[in-house]
């Protein structure tokens, strides 16, 4: 497929997006399609040479990425291992050591772990289901612990109250983040799965999606149309509001921050991606361009190298690069027959070049397929 045309400039005025490149021309194929999901997949993350699905049907999956090769986009591939069955649908997924961790519909959040991940007889156990036992009882007999959350309802501030939408690690691995439809950001502790924070009220309307910079900022984005900055305290570790970024003009969907966390991409409903800058060492960040192509709604971003790769309700998947004061759609990957849900990108270690940059790209769609693509870019002379 001819990469797409379309570009999307700053103004002449803004500072560059990302720093010149050199001009590559990107060529994709499918490798493989895979199926044997009765439910659409709701989440995808990498662990090494696997590749987990989480899905609506409550399973989480595990594919082995080293069984693939290149095939035409109507074969496929079954190589999955179920790993559990847990008791609300799966919206996010993600990955510590050998521990895999859960967001479910019914409200919970799940801890895995897996052994024999080196061969082919994993054993998968569940360590917890939070907020855990112990710190559901002990905030219990507090009545202070109890915060109303509906009219006649009231329950302990470790409970999300609603579907859990999305996690997110912190960088040195010792914190867990999570939202939700229940509007609130909650922190917990990783050493001992308890839950150290609630932020009530976080948004105005239900929280989609979160993503971590290294210096410890924490961008959430939500229904209400706005993006919030938080950053915990050195002194009483606890988080506060330190901006809020009103540009979209429907609710967001996805945010994803670059390597170096300077840039981040958000994803709405109103069909843009808007690309966001730091203006300096403080928290603020300004729109410096718009990503324009999608014909529906965001529903998911990944950002790699200096790429960003966006999945719509339109059935495609984009990629986008930066250079010099514009974006450019390197390509539109097409073959999915419904909204594609989640992304997941990495190098393509397996295929090493010395001319070109080689990428594997998983998506997948609520047509209950996973697509494998390989992107290779190649400099132009």
């Amino acid at each position: 497929m001819r990469p797409d045309d379309q570009t999307c400039s700053a103004s002449d005025d803004s500072p560059p997006l990302l720093p010149d490149h050199q001009l590559v021309n990107a060529h994709h194929q499918c490798l493989a399609t895979l199926e044997g999901q009765n439910s659409y997949t709701t989440s995808l993350v990498l662990m090494g040479k696997f590749l987990l699905s989480g899905s609506s049907n409550k399973e989480i999956c595990l594919w082995k990425r080293n069984s693939l090769s290149p095939m035409n986009d109507s074969e496929s591939l079954t190589d999955k291992n179920m790993v559990v069955a847990g008791k609300g649908a799966v919206k996010a997924l993600v990955v510590l050591a050998d521990k895999i961790i859960s967001a479910h519909q019914d409200h919970k959040i799940r801890v895995w772990k897996i052994d024999n991940l080196d061969n082919d007889e994993q054993k998968f156990t569940q360590l917890a289901t939070l907020p855990t036992f112990s710190d559901r009882a002990l905030k219990l007999l507090v009545p202070k612990n109890h915060v109303q959350v509906r009219r006649h309802k009231k329950c302990t501030w470790v409970h999300h109250v609603d579907t859990v939408s999305a996690l997110a690690l912190s960088n040195d691995e010792s914190l867990l983040y999570s939202v939700s439809w229940d509007r609130t950001l909650k922190i917990w502790r990783i050493s001992d799965f308890k839950c150290l924070e609630s932020v009530a009220n976080a948004h105005d309307d239900a929280i989609n999606a979160i993503a971590l910079a290294s210096d410890g900022h924490v961008y959430t984005g939500s229904s209400d149309k706005k993006i919030k900055i938080w950053k915990r305290s050195t002194e009483n570790k606890k988080h506060t509001l330190v901006a809020t970024l009103e540009k979209h003009k429907s609710g967001v969907n996805a945010v994803a921050l670059s390597r170096d966390g300077l840039t981040m991409y958000s994803g709405a409903r109103d069909r843009s991606i808007l690309v966001w800058k730091k203006v300096d060492e403080s928290c603020s960040m300004v729109t410096v361009g718009t990503l324009r192509g999608h014909t529906e709604s965001i529903l998911c971003l990944a950002t790699i190298s200096d790429m960003v790769c966006s999945g719509s309700a339109d059935k495609t998947v984009r990629i986008w690069r930066g250079f010099g004061k514009s974006y450019s759609c390197l390509a539109v990957l097409e073959g999915h027959r419904g909204p594609v849900k989640c992304i997941a990108v990495t190098l393509d270690y397996s295929n090493p070049s010395e001319t070109k940059s080689n990428y594997l790209l998983y998506s997948a769609s609520l047509n209950c397929d996973i697509k494998v693509w390989q992107i290779n870019l190649l400099p132009l002379v």
